[in-house]
């Protein structure tokens, strides 16, 4: 589970719906994004990204940099 990315989420004050629109995907895919079950492209990397303020290579980097950037968006 990304719990880095619904805190990041619900921090900013989006619904899954509104983050999905923006990167022009269903709801339904994005709550695999943010369960972790699912990796998005770099394309809805980028605009989820921006939607939420961090950077989207996250989506791409290993469990060990992950855990290191949690603490960087969990504020």
């Amino acid at each position: 589970m990304r719990e880095w990315l619904k805190r990041n989420r619900l921090k900013k004050g989006f619904t899954q719906q509104e983050v999905a629109d923006a990167a022009q995907i269903g709801r339904a895919y994005y709550t695999m994004i943010e369960n972790g079950n699912r990796k998005p492209s770099v394309l809805v990397s980028k605009k989820i990204g921006e939607k939420l303020g961090f950077d989207w290579t996250i989506f791409f980097e290993d469990k060990r940099n992950e855990m290191k950037h949690k603490s960087t968006y969990s504020a």
